[in-house]
């Protein structure tokens, strides 16, 4: 099974019904059966929060949740010792609100997305570890952001580990030059699950750090050529596992709708289940 969604489901007004700038969820989910939830790296949501997004799509769809950003060391840890008191709360939080969703299987992946400043190095690598033993049997998909995990010396390592450790490895669609930005590394460590993250070839725009950089770096819309590139990889992918899931976050100018859209038309696949605001859009 190959299901597509996109990073949260507010920015992106071609999925509004009523042509506003923000789409709703329900707008969103009776086009995508899957949603990336972004605004979890922020700020742990509330039980009721996560309880009243059930209730706003049907009990096929599914969200995958960003860890916190606390459990990622986003928050400048200088601590050899990674899980103080005040880190085992964020992660103790966490775990308790993605419960509702483990009870009826709506939760596809807990996303821990590590900042460049996570390299392969033993305090990162005994890290992983102890972040499986905190979030217990939930499905962890990691996404490295230092290519240091990489390199040719550590690569199988690294695809072993995480295997072991029954984590997802995120194989990501990004500029990479060799240092910045990170590899396409297709070799998948679970046969359950598979995860596709793509945030565009926006070259100049993603090594910049000018004050708009968050959106520029996302700012890319894929050629056909570029996703039926994607699609032959994915495809590739689905015939060995079970689940394969993949996210546009190439948001930047609103570009990822039309590219899900052309996606999934390429490798054939009609979503089952969706709600009821489904429209024709493309």
């Amino acid at each position: 099974m190959i299901e597509i969604g996109l990073s949260t489901w507010t920015d992106h007004p071609a999925l509004s019904t009523e042509g506003k700038d923000k789409a709703t969820l329900t707008e969103y989910a009776g086009h995508f059966p899957l949603v990336e939830v972004d605004s979890s790296f922020y700020a742990t949501p509330s039980l009721s929060n996560v309880v009243n997004w059930q209730h706003q799509v049907l009990e096929q769809f599914r969200f995958i949740f960003k860890a916190n950003q606390a459990m990622t060391l986003h928050d400048g840890v200088v601590d050899e010792d990674y899980l103080t008191t005040e880190r085992r709360m964020v992660f103790t939080d966490f775990y308790k609100v993605m419960q509702p969703l483990v009870k009826t299987n709506q939760l596809a992946a807990v996303l821990f997305q590590f900042p460049p400043s996570f390299r392969c190095e033993l305090k990162n690598i005994r890290y992983l570890f102890e972040v499986r033993q905190m979030m217990g049997k939930l499905p962890i998909a990691v996404e490295f952001r230092n290519a240091s995990w990489f390199t040719d010396a550590v690569t199988e390592d690294t695809l072993s580990y995480l295997q072991r450790l029954k984590m997802i490895n995120v194989t990501v669609d990004e500029p990479f030059d060799g240092n910045q930005g990170m590899p396409f590394v297709l070799q998948v460590t679970s046969a359950k699950q598979a995860f596709f993250r793509l945030h565009g070839r926006n070259a100049s725009g993603w090594f910049s750090s000018g004050k708009n950089w968050r959106r520029e770096r996302t700012n890319y819309r894929y050629s056909s050529a570029e996703l039926k590139e994607l699609a032959e990889s994915i495809k590739a992918v689905a015939e060995s596992v079970q689940d394969v899931m993949v996210i546009f976050n190439n948001n930047g100018n609103h570009d990822a709708v039309a590219n899900a859209k052309e996606l999934q038309e390429l490798l054939g696949i009609h979503f089952t289940g969706l709600g009821p605001m489904q429209l024709d859009l493309f």
